[in-house]
């Protein structure tokens, strides 16, 4: 009784879930009602015209069965049939065929357009939406997902909801239609063949509902099981250097073989339940051919139909029967295109960053004041980082961040520029709390260069002027020759036009985070954060570069974090990081002459 409560629960489930993603996908339908109208009535007309034309043909062929009689007879009197009336009459048929046909292609023509139209556009706008939501959403949730499922749901799974719904414009309508309208033009025909087409039916929506029922949750296990090797494929193809130098070739084709190997089983199982609809309903399609021919052929012995209205019966029980087919298919295909969509309104309904505060103040041209009070914060809550950290930053003062590797040099910088909340405590710049201050404009006063260089598809100039898109190509140049990437970017092909690939392509390591550092320069905003700056760059750029960086620096209040302790000798402020804490404060000479941590670390990079 237990197992059937559960089996009964699950199946409950499942309605819910699809209900529900049907009714998150109707609001996006909504604006394009008009073409669903437009739809509806175009396959009405479309529906009118295929019925229509078995009674035509039913006509025919009476009229040959009243040629080869030569005649009829009509209220008891024998009426002679000739070959010129035969034709005169066939005539009118043909033509009236040939109109109603053209009717029905131009109504099925312009429905295919308008159905295109709704899916497509809702298609765009699901993206859109997406898109949208992954630029708002915390870099927590980016962490915590992989990129490459998140670009499986952006593409394959919205292609595969964009064909299910296709589909389910495309044939459903017509196919609701044309069951109804046979049904209706049958009763009218004879009663009694039509309430046997009419007892059989349930056979064939129950075969169909309970292999749809089977199929949505393998659908479901088949788009997550995709989405898994998507990410796999993603991170091996970005870290390819890395597989290979570590020799995980075999490693790595081996974890691809058994996702692979899941996604063959699941698709396997998704696809041979989904195939079992259309032999299924052809079986019960077949019954109830059988019987109409059966039933008419008694009724044409009896009298009560003639061979033509047989025709049009058996011609009304093919295209009864053949929407069945159809939307069982149509069912399985929305199946999958539920689970899929399943997953991309889980990007569009994840909670979005905390959004600005409605009294948030714009943070013009910053002083450079920044104020961190008993700030506490951890990515996990049952792991601490940061515990009841204080700072004062005066305007101006170059502060450097060392400490050993996991200490919470970056988070301070990921905390300061708000990609995270604190968990308690309080930041502030110039004396107004972060939390008070748009995003925007918090982040328009600093400038970045971190360790990791991120250069977008597009040419050396695009890559350069993110920060400043309406600087002249006098001040581009400026700023590369002060960051020293001028004369690598003159050797370029085309120069400061070349194009490069995602990421800088074959560019070094040394030459994207010269870029990266021009891009600051240019932008010159009233505070830094040099997060590893020069850590791709050789000995002898670098010290060249510092005295660029001394000079952007001068007047600005700047943050650096460094492991060659070398490169920071000059700060104002050295702060000494352990374990979340600032555990030591001051100048490179006052921290050598305590003896303490700092002392240490830094005598550490001269051993042997």
């Amino acid at each position: 009784m237990k197992t059937e409560n559960k089996n009964d629960s699950k199946k409950e489930n499942k309605k819910e879930s699809q209900l529900k993603i049907l009714k998150k996908v109707l609001p996006y339908i909504k604006p394009y009602k008009g073409y669903c109208i437009l739809t509806i009535f175009l396959a009405l007309i479309s529906v009118i015209s295929a019925l229509y034309l078995p009674i035509l043909t039913g006509n025919a062929v009476d009229l040959v069965k009243k040629l080869a009689d030569k005649g009829e007879e009509i209220a008891g009197v024998w009426v002679e049939y000739t070959s010129l009336m035969f034709w005169e009459d066939f005539s009118i048929i043909l033509i009236t065929m040939g109109i109603v046909i053209l009717f029905g292609a131009l109504a099925q023509w312009s429905m295919t357009l308008c159905n295109n139209k709704i899916v497509f556009s809702v298609t765009q706008d699901v993206r859109k939406k997406a898109f949208r939501q992954i630029q708002k959403l915390p870099l927590g949730y980016l962490d915590r997902n992989s990129s490459g499922d998140l670009v499986s749901r952006m593409i394959a799974d919205v292609d595969q909801f964009a064909d299910g719904l296709l589909l389910g414009f495309t044939q459903l309508f017509t196919g609701i239609i044309t069951i109804l309208g046979t049904l209706v033009f049958m009763f009218i025909e004879n009663a009694t063949i039509a309430l046997v087409v009419f007892v059989v039916t349930p056979l064939s929506l129950f075969v169909a509902s309970f292999i749809a029922k089977k199929t949505y949750g393998m659908f479901k296990l088949q788009t997550q099981t995709r989405g898994e090797q998507t990410a796999l494929i993603n991170e091996m193809l970005s870290n390819q250097k890395v597989v290979q130098s570590f020799n995980r070739e075999d490693a790595v084709i081996e974890q691809f073989d058994e996702v692979n190997e899941r996604l063959k089983e699941c698709s396997l199982k998704a696809t041979f339940f989904s195939s079992l609809v259309n032999p299924s309903t052809r079986v019960v399609n077949n019954i109830v051919y059988a019987g109409v021919a059966l039933t008419g052929g008694l009724s044409v012995i009896s009298g009560g139909l003639t061979i033509g209205q047989l025709t049009i019966f058996l011609s009304y029980a093919n295209q009864y029967t053949k929407p069945f087919n159809e939307i069982s298919g149509v069912i399985t295909e929305l199946q999958n295109a539920l689970a899929c969509a399943d997953r991309v309104f889980g990007i569009i309904e994840e909670s979005p960053e905390v959004p600005d505060a409605a009294d948030a103040a714009e943070l013009k041209e910053a002083k450079g004041v920044v104020d961190l009070k008993d700030v506490s914060f951890s990515y996990v809550p049952e792991k601490k980082l940061i515990e009841n950290l204080n700072l004062h930053v005066d305007p101006g003062r170059r502060i450097a961040i060392v400490g050993p590797t996991g200490c919470g040099k970056t988070t301070l910088i990921n905390l300061i520029m708000r990609f995270y909340d604190v968990n308690s405590g309080e930041i502030s710049v110039d004396g107004t709390p972060i939390k008070k201050l748009t995003r925007r404009s918090l982040r328009k006063n600093y400038g970045m260069v971190l360790q990791d260089t991120w250069l977008k598809k597009g040419t050396i100039r695009d890559n350069i002027i993110v920060g400043k898109p309406d600087a002249t190509d006098e001040e581009m140049i400026e700023a590369a020759k002060k960051s020293h990437a001028h004369s690598f970017i003159r050797r370029l092909p085309q120069g400061y036009d070349t194009e490069i690939a995602e990421d800088g392509g074959s560019l070094s390591g040394g030459q994207k985070q010269l870029l990266c550092i021009t891009r600051v320069m240019l932008s010159l905003p009233p505070m830094l954060i040099l997060d590893e700056a020069t850590s791709s760059i050789d000995t002898r750029t670098e010290l060249k570069i510092r005295k660029a960086f001394d000079t952007m620096m001068e007047g600005r209040t700047s943050f650096v974090v460094a492991h060659r302790l070398s490169t920071i000798k000059n700060a104002d402020v050295i702060l000494v990081m352990k374990d979340g804490h600032v555990i030591e404060q001051g100048n490179h000479d006052t921290l050598l002459k305590q003896g303490g941590f700092y002392s240490n670390l830094y005598n550490s990079q001269f051993s042997a």
